[in-house]
């Protein structure tokens, strides 16, 4: 398997402890040592692994779930870190997010997500005659 295969197999571990809401599994992805951190829609940025995980497990306790999944990822690797960038689609939302992944003890981990509302899905860019969506 080859490192992207790796990276798109975690990005989508991740979706899915998100829409299982199983906290063991999102605790498993982030990284042990490594500075970790977060931003969650509409949340002042987290930093450290309690502070991310505490987040983590209040969002998945939530009594009621989201599906969450991923589309349109695109891997970008940097040496023993590495990006995914993707929609997050969030329920009926749809956000562009981040998750940075770097190598610790020769496992890729997750040490940053941010995800946030976006004005034009990439499907809405590749449709010429769609009107364009604005924020504000």
């Amino acid at each position: 398997m080859t490192d992207r295969d790796t990276l798109l197999a975690l990005n989508q571990a991740f979706y899915r402890a998100f829409t299982n809401r199983d906290i063991a599994a999102m605790e498993s992805l982030w990284a042990d040592r490594l500075p970790v951190s977060c931003i969650h829609p509409g949340w002042a940025a987290l930093f450290g692994r309690d502070a991310v995980l505490t987040s983590w497990r209040d969002v998945l306790r939530t009594p009621t779930g989201v599906t969450a999944h991923a589309r349109n990822e695109r891997v970008t690797l940097h040496g023993d870190t590495a990006l995914v960038l993707c929609e997050e689609m969030l329920g009926g939302a749809t956000l562009a997010a981040t998750n940075l992944f770097a190598r610790e003890d020769g496992a890729w981990r997750l040490v940053h997500h941010q995800a946030g509302p976006i004005a034009q899905t990439r499907a809405d860019v590749e449709r010429p005659d769609a009107p364009p969506r604005r924020l504000h």
